[in-house]
């Protein structure tokens, strides 16, 4: 027989933010699989194709009567007042932002809106709620160009090379600050080059894909000197499971990433990095196609290397990333050959 606290819970939801993005919708499908309830809010932009968005909320979430979405800024308070009324909310997966390192460099005020203002908000919402548990996405991208490898949660982070790493680098210093006044649970979860069925089109897997089916010449930059610790979707939602089931201690003892406050940073990687080289060799046996390659210059924002050290997220959440590339990509491949018709 359950006991009273887990009868309390009955009716709590789990609030997700970005849950038509491609990490959101997996995360809420895998939810709901545990038998959780879950709101999600998504505002659908522009940057990419909105279909790509609402095939993912009906091929990955469905019809379930366990999930309520909300189409909404939760950057505007009022709207993300709106999409929780009437629900009890206790813990809040918070993947929603504008994305792209690039894109940062030309809408630098889309990232301000929603990944500045869009996570002050979440965090008063947790506040607010006195949640028991505050996850939310960061990017391996706060690292930098930095020459340290692996990179390691206990480095410092302090020189962003993008506009969105700048923002996301903010996000774990505000979360900090709420983490220290206000003492509720939070951990930050650093994204190592995510990929997969349902994936972005702007990342490079789906950019080679599509310039491979389409005869034309795959950019290659920084003449193929380019190496990404390139992460499966099933490891990373395996790995944003475990850290919302296991919220840090308010015990002042040292977490992940330096904080006395119950506050935690850990990477969400592969721990083995890729060659550029590689991932088009790959993709390009999976496809049937041999590729033409276009070198060019390293583009500004990118970084030359990225590298997870996942020991702190091994040891504490139980995280084994088990989808070695030869694995993943081949499976992207079949995805998108029936998304696409190609």
């Amino acid at each position: 027989m359950r006991d009273a606290r887990a009868k309390g819970r009955e009716n709590m939801a789990i609030l997700v933010t970005g849950a038509a993005g491609f990490i959101g919708a997996h995360v809420c499908r895998a939810l709901l699989a545990l038998g959780e309830r879950v709101v999600g809010i998504d505002s659908l932009n522009a940057y990419y194709p909105v279909a790509l968005k609402q095939a993912r909320l009906a091929g990955l979430v469905g019809n379930s009567p366990d999930f309520r979405f909300f189409h909404g800024d939760f950057a505007e308070a009022g709207q993300l007042q709106a999409a929780i009324a009437g629900e009890s909310i206790d813990r809040i997966v918070h993947l929603g932002a504008q994305a792209g390192v690039r894109h940062s460099i030309e809408a630098p005020r889309e990232y301000g809106h929603s990944n500045l203002i869009g996570h002050l908000e979440l965090l008063e919402l947790a506040r607010e709620l006195g949640v028991r548990h505050f996850v939310y996405a960061s990017s391996s991208s706060v690292y930098g160009d930095t020459s340290a490898l692996p990179f390691s949660a206990e480095s410092r982070a302090d020189h962003p090379v993008s506009l969105y790493a700048a923002t996301k680098k903010a996000n774990e210093l505000m979360t900090e600050s709420y983490a220290h006044l206000f003492r509720f649970p939070a951990t930050s979860l650093r994204f190592f080059t995510v990929y997969g069925p349902w994936g972005r089109p702007d990342m490079a897997l789906w950019r080679f894909a599509e310039q491979l089916f389409a005869g034309q010449p795959l950019p290659i930059f920084n003449g193929g000197h380019m190496r990404r610790d390139f992460t499966y979707i099933d490891d990373i939602v395996a790995g944003v499971l475990a850290a919302l089931a296991r919220p840090p201690a308010d015990d002042g003892a040292v977490k992940p990433g330096g904080s006395r406050s119950p506050h935690a940073v850990y990477n969400l990687g592969n721990d083995q990095p890729a060659a550029l080289g590689d991932l088009v060799g790959i993709l390009s046996e999976a496809a049937g196609i041999t590729p033409i390659l276009d070198y060019q210059p390293m583009q500004p924002g990118d970084v030359t290397v990225t590298w997870a050290d996942i020991g702190p997220a091994r040891r504490d959440l139980g995280y084994a990333p088990a989808t070695p590339l030869a694995v993943g990509v081949p499976r992207f491949v079949s995805w998108y050959r029936g998304y696409t018709g190609v």
